[in-house]
């Protein structure tokens, strides 16, 4: 299959963007908008999305097999990492998520169609509407990808132009489902722009921002600030900078055939998109008092991602991250041999998976690619003594407890900071209606008119 030229990304890589092309690239994604987006409905934009992630799902959409194809090499990612990657996102597009999502966030369904008031609103005789800004600009961090494709569905559901900045090398994934939705619907791709170019291009960015109305950013912090600094008084900005994650197992599932339940989930978050997205555990805290110890459960984590390197193995990495990986494995070998506090586990002949052991239950950045900590923790009060270096940076907990506890550590993780909370195994398949690092992910987009009857 060979894609036609549609955006800027499908340019050979010599075509290099140029100011005066972004600027072109911006007023006519403002044209096309008007005249094909503008106007469109809730109920019409939600059957298009739907029935392109159906598309997706099938073995053989063209820009599926495109992705499973071409995207190992684009991405580092293995094929079956992918696919799994993929699958998770295109099962959340559906017509009874996307009507959650809208009466979560804007409180009425039809909040972006027209003035509508909800029930609380009739008794005080008022309505309102919602709408998304005119021009909308991504900048995407490239690390996975199912975060831009996100962007790209929420800003055509607020019925925005919009413009996606990829990192150099990263915009294979978002091109191919900007051009499943240009096949399925032409007019509504013509909303839509994707490029990249490396960062810094000041050029290039004056010329997207001094057209944007509305720039969201997902990156480093020091990224964020930088361009945060150069945008216009008016345009509003949305960012969302570094995050980590850890899970909690409580004592209760540590017994039996609950524990192999639980390690596999651990390795399930572990896996996705090869532990790289901000939804990833660093760490695994395992409640002290529970049939099996922790490092017992960092053994059987240990078997269970030798097991899933024959099915979802990770794929290739850089030379530098390999490496790090081999620096960090040569500093706790030491240590193991000189402490029973530490122990390691780690796949032979490759960086594929490493498990780490310690009995210190301080909080660890893993250098992530499949690399995991293992501490343990008296109960979770001790867990986020230890984690309080990184505290109002975690995104999301990862909790194995029996319901009769889950709501009591829930809690207690919300009154610290986490900003989500959900079972093992779904750290990095947040649902459609998940509040963006606490946030409302189509509700920031909008601005509101109220209408006083």
């Amino acid at each position: 299959m060979n894609l036609p030229n549609y955006f800027l990304a499908d340019l050979p890589p010599e075509a290099t963007p140029t100011a005066a092309m972004v600027s072109e690239a911006c007023q006519t994604l403002k044209r096309n908008r008007a005249r094909y987006l503008a106007n469109r409905s809730t109920d019409s934009l939600v059957k298009v999305f739907s029935d392109v992630a159906e598309s997706w799902l099938q073995p053989e959409n063209p820009f599926r097999k495109l992705a499973l194809e071409q995207g190992p090499g684009a991405t580092g990612f293995s094929r079956a990492t992918l696919a799994k990657g993929l699958d998770a996102f295109f099962q959340q597009l559906t017509p009874d998520n996307f009507h959650a999502l809208l009466v979560q966030e804007l409180g009425h369904a039809q909040r972006l169609d027209e003035m509508v008031a909800a029930r609380h609103e009739k008794d005080s005789t008022r309505a309102a509407m919602a709408v998304g800004p005119e021009m909308l600009v991504h900048i995407a961090a490239g690390n996975i990808p199912n975060p831009t494709l996100m962007s790209i569905v929420l800003g055509l559901l607020a019925r925005s132009a919009q413009f996606v900045k990829c990192a150099s090398g990263t915009s294979l994934l978002p091109r191919l489902f900007a051009h499943s939705l240009y096949d399925a619907e032409p007019k509504l791709g013509a909303c839509l722009e994707i490029a990249e170019w490396r960062g810094g291009h000041a050029a290039l960015e004056n010329a997207l921002f001094a057209e944007a109305d509305c720039v969201t950013v997902t990156g480093s912090d020091e990224t964020l600030a930088a361009i945060r600094h150069k945008l216009p008084l008016k345009t509003r900005f949305l960012g969302y900078g570094h995050r980590v994650s850890f899970g909690y197992v409580a004592k209760e599932e540590m017994s039996g055939v609950r524990s192999k339940k639980v390690v596999a989930r651990v390795a399930d978050d572990v896996v996705a998109w090869n532990q790289l997205g901000c939804l990833s555990p660093h760490v695994i805290y395992v409640e002290q008092g529970g049939g099996i110890a922790a490092d017992q459960f960092a053994e059987m984590l240990s078997v269970e991602l030798a097991r899933r390197e024959e099915t979802e193995p990770r794929g290739e990495l850089p030379a530098e991250s390999a490496a790090t990986i081999a620096s960090r494995r040569a500093f706790y070998e030491v240590r193991a041999a000189h402490s029973l506090e530490t122990r390691m586990w780690r796949s032979e002949n490759s960086t594929a998976w490493t498990v780490v052991y310690e009995a210190d239950a301080r909080f660890q950045l893993s250098c992530l690619n499949r690399f995991i900590y293992v501490k343990p923790a008296r109960d979770l009060a001790e867990a986020l003594k230890n984690a309080g270096s990184v505290q109002g940076q975690v995104s999301t907990v990862g909790l194995a407890a029996p319901e009769a506890r889950a709501w009591e550590l829930a809690t207690q993780l919300a009154r610290w900071g986490v900003t989500r909370v959900c079972p093992l195994g779904r750290m990095q398949n947040p649902p459609l209606t998940w509040r963006h690092d606490g946030r409302p992910a189509l509700g920031d987009l909008v601005t509101w008119t109220d209408f006083e009857l």
